[in-house]
């Protein structure tokens, strides 16, 4: 490991952050200023004297106020930085700017499934979706039956059979956007291409009924959605009996016959997060994914950014780049809506970092949305979406969620998104099904701690034997690498039965 470095990441700073532990009086690569107070890695070092309520500067922006004298030298952190009130200047469409695209010719493919709708898939699973918490546990025995009899030995084309399960679907009003979030987050997945077959389970009285969402959405194509009712059937037994033998006989048999072939990678759609985050998330991963995304939608693809409440601080920096003052409003207008759920609920917005959060350096919610939204990538926001609302074009799109991981990539796979890429730097070991989670490291020392959970590790950017542009090649590289069937090591760990978490708002009667 190399000796550890001071960065400052932008000539108005007056905070430099550490690589790795920063001993008292001892000389410091990139600063000129001596540690007087121990600085451990990932967290922030006064450069110059800011006076009590002097605003304290990263990346270039307000990340917070001195709430005392802070001298060089000094460890910045809780004790002595706190959230400050941030500005409205969202000069909306300011910053646009058009990506040059790389011909179509130029472009890279990957081996993907593609389905009859069009879409394109890069896994090939069969799942178990269900209306209400009502019927998880019939969804749940028949997954665990067919992984029992080993029926998929059979099936070689199938890469697994999930029961996608839930806590909610009734006594909730059937009018508001509680219920008909609920309902997108539940189609996206029946209508999504990794799934090369779909059968829905019941229980038969329930206010999420499966009929009527079928009227609204539309029939998805035949062979690929079938329908189970628990109360219909005359209960769980004979609802056991009858999945098994229609999977067995009929669905099994229709997702079998999918095959990989090539297809460009524009056809990627890559949801992005970031959990369990440190004070090298913003200077490493993250940054590295915005560029291996930027080059993404060079060539077509697109991106999802998500997780509202850590762009609180930031959203600034996205009104900029809307591409028109619409879709900036619109950003705004979900901030404006979350200030007030949260106030409603006796919550506070600015309460996140989350412990972990903080331990890794982060003091601050806008110092954390600072670094968070550049896995965005630096091009034209495109549009912001609903939380589970499909996905249109290509191009970088928001999406409303919370900072919750699973339930924001849930919402997110919803949308569309066929590949996660999932950024850390305390050690998240989130996995998917049936789309495949790429997890990038912030640093070299979690990375080789949890090396079987962590797919690249973007920490050689601190360590200095790497840059921006070499870690975005490789991130870009193993995305395509992943879409075409290479696994990931979240599905090698067999991540990915419990990480269906819908996001519910509605009132519980």
């Amino acid at each position: 490991m190399s000796k550890p470095q001071a960065f400052q990441l932008h000539a108005n700073d007056n905070v430099v952050v550490a690589s790795g532990i920063l001993a008292v009086g001892e000389a410091v690569e990139g600063s000129a200023i001596l540690p007087v107070t121990r600085i451990p890695g990932g967290h922030k070092m006064a450069i110059q004297p800011i006076p009590t309520g002097q605003n304290v500067f990263k990346f270039g922006q307000i990340i917070g106020q001195a709430t005392c004298d802070i001298s060089p030298g000094e460890h910045v952190h809780e004790h002595n930085l706190a959230m400050s009130d941030h500005g409205g200047d969202y000069a909306y469409a300011r910053d646009t700017r058009e990506t040059q695209l790389v011909a179509e010719d130029q472009r890279a493919t990957f081996q993907g499934y593609r389905r009859g709708d069009g879409k394109v898939g890069t896994r090939n699973y069969v799942g178990i979706l269900t209306s209400v918490n009502c019927s998880a546990t019939v969804a749940s025995l028949v997954a665990r039956e067919v992984e029992k009899r080993a029926v998929l030995d059979n099936f070689p084309n199938v890469d697994g059979i999930v029961a996608l399960t839930h806590g909610t679907g009734c006594a909730v009003s059937t009018m508001n956007e509680g219920f008909r979030m609920l309902q997108r987050t539940i189609w996206g997945h029946v209508r999504h291409p990794n799934f090369g077959a779909v059968m829905m389970v019941g229980l038969g009285c329930e206010a999420n009924q499966i009929p009527l969402m079928i009227e609204h959405f539309g029939k998805p194509p035949e062979g690929s959605f079938h329908l189970e009712t628990i109360q219909h059937n005359g209960g769980t037994r004979r609802t056991i009996e009858s999945c098994l033998d229609r999977l067995h006989n009929e669905i099994l048999p229709h997702a079998n016959q999918a095959r990989r072939e090539p297809v460009p990678v524009s056809e990627l759609r890559v949801a992005l997060q970031c959990g369990g985050s440190d004070g090298l998330s913003g200077i490493t991963a993250n940054p590295a994914l915005g560029l291996a995304v930027d080059q993404l939608i060079a060539q077509g693809g697109s991106a999802i950014l998500a997780e509202t409440p850590e762009v609180y601080g930031a959203e600034h920096l996205l009104t900029r780049r809307a591409a028109n003052r619409e879709v900036g409003e619109k950003l705004i207008s979900l901030i404006r809506w979350w200030e007030d759920h949260v106030a409603k609920l006796d919550g506070d917005i600015s309460n996140n970092p989350a412990p972990g959060n903080k331990l890794g350096g982060l003091t601050t919610i806008q110092e954390k949305s600072l670094g968070a939204i550049s896995k965005g990538g630096t091009t034209t926001l495109q549009s912001v979406l609903r939380y589970a609302e499909p996905v249109q074009g290509p191009g970088l799109h928001f999406m409303d969620s919370p900072g919750y991981d699973p339930m924001s990539i849930t919402g997110e796979v919803a949308s569309g998104a066929n590949l996660i890429c999932f950024t850390t730097g305390r050690g998240s070991v989130y996995g998917n099904k049936p789309c495949p989670s790429l997890k990038i490291a912030s640093n070299s020392d979690m990375f080789q701690r949890m090396e079987e959970d962590m797919d690249l590790n973007a920490g050689t950017i601190a360590d200095g034997t790497e840059s921006h542009e070499e870690v975005a090649g490789r991130i870009l590289a193993r995305m395509i690498e992943v879409a075409g069937g290479s696994p990931t090591k979240s599905e090698a760990q067999g991540f990915g039965d419990h990480e269906f978490v819908p996001w519910s708002i509605s009132a519980i009667t």
